[in-house]
């Protein structure tokens, strides 16, 4: 796997690595926060195997490595660069991986039926999606209860002070002008 680039994003404690070829089939994103939800699949698992790693985050054609605070990036990026170049692209699997490992939260899965959930995809998708990923992260719809609509953040977003507050007052405002003037927005 070559890496294309290497970016700092908003959040000092994360990094994100910009690939030449694709490490999962498109729309495919994993995200790992123990070395233990990242058992079964083997570049997560190296990257865990690194001191100071915390998190890390997968899409097709990127993936962001978080820190504890406790290391200097410039010595860090050389050890995480080693097991990203020997990664094999594509790997199907860890979507799969994710999804069987993620810590469930209250009201996950429920109101996704919600016919106003289209909609806040797309305006999600048009609108946020493109700033988090610029910045190494992302977001999924976890649930929609009691007009409240419950989201994760995923990669540097999950631990960037500025997504608990400002980014998550821009989303709330964006879905409530363009979707329903009552719904909350909670990140979980």
């Amino acid at each position: 796997m070559k890496i294309a680039e290497i970016e700092y994003t908003p959040n000092p404690n994360a990094v994100k690595f910009i690939l030449k070829e694709p490490l999962t089939p498109f729309g495919v994103t994993a995200e790992f926060h123990s070395p233990e939800d990242a058992d079964e699949v083997k570049l997560a698992r190296e990257l865990f195997a690194i001191e100071h790693v915390i998190s890390v985050f997968y899409t097709d054609r990127w993936l962001t490595v978080t820190q504890d605070g406790g290391a200097n990036w410039h010595e860090l990026l050389r050890e995480i660069a080693e097991p990203i170049r020997a990664a094999e692209p594509a790997d199907a699997s860890l979507g799969d991986a994710y999804t069987a490992n993620r810590p469930k939260v209250d009201g996950e899965g429920q109101g996704l039926d919600d016919e106003r959930i289209p909609l806040i995809e797309e305006i999600l998708e048009d609108h946020i999606m493109p700033f988090l990923a610029g910045d190494g992260g992302g977001l999924e719809i976890v649930g929609l209860v009691d007009e409240q609509l419950l989201i994760r953040y995923q990669g540097a977003c999950g631990t960037c002070p500025s997504s608990t507050m400002g980014t998550l007052m821009a989303i709330e405002n964006l879905i409530q002008m363009e979707v329903d003037p009552g719904l909350e927005v909670v990140s979980v």
